[in-house]
């Protein structure tokens, strides 16, 4: 697992020591960068369930502003801070329940949502993101799901965009349109 572009190029990521994190697999990250390559650069990003961090480090390297780590597990914490000292980057990493900081958090422009596959988690969360308007005008919400995961309707002022397949995986990404 490394950073694969921009001022942390190259830098190999501490992973889990066992499958408790799944992270995104290379040719996934490879993906979504490529979904969101124009919307990176100046923007506030959050890494929602961040696990190892490196969606939110990815985005660092690659010219966001700034990016807000979240996620429950005491271990995933421990791994982004590891992985934000390995490439030399200092963001906030906050432990919460992720329906519960929605509730309360500020604006980003990009948020990156992977959580725990089996979990359950995807209609509740996202329907918090919704109700909580937790985008910038323009703001993308990009979920990463098991392939035939059902994901609830955009809520206005928010607007489906496309869904992208990888294998067993996909991505889909939300849109906030702009007043």
């Amino acid at each position: 697992m490394r950073v694969i572009t921009g001022t942390a190029r190259g830098r190999k990521l501490a992973e889990p020591k066992d499958m408790a994190v799944r992270p995104t697999t290379d040719m996934v990250k490879e993906a979504i960068f490529s979904i969101v390559q124009f919307d990176v650069p100046g923007r506030r990003v959050l890494d929602l369930f961040a696990g190892t961090g490196q969606l939110g480090i990815e985005a660092l390297s690659r010219g966001a502003r700034e990016c807000v780590f979240v996620d429950n597990a005491p271990a995933s914490l421990a791994l982004v801070r590891k992985n934000l000292e390995i490439c030399r980057m200092q963001a906030p990493v906050i432990r919460a329940d992720a329906a519960e900081y929605l509730a309360g958090c500020e604006k980003f422009d990009l948020v990156f949502m992977d959580p725990p596959y089996h979990a359950g988690l995807y209609d509740k969360i996202l329907q918090r993101a919704f109700q909580f308007d937790i985008l910038n005008d323009g703001g993308i919400i990009l979920v990463e799901s098991m392939r035939g995961e059902p994901l609830p309707e955009a809520a206005p002022p928010y607007v489906p965009g496309r869904a992208y397949h990888y294998g067993k995986i996909s991505l889909t990404t939300y849109r906030r349109e702009r007043a």
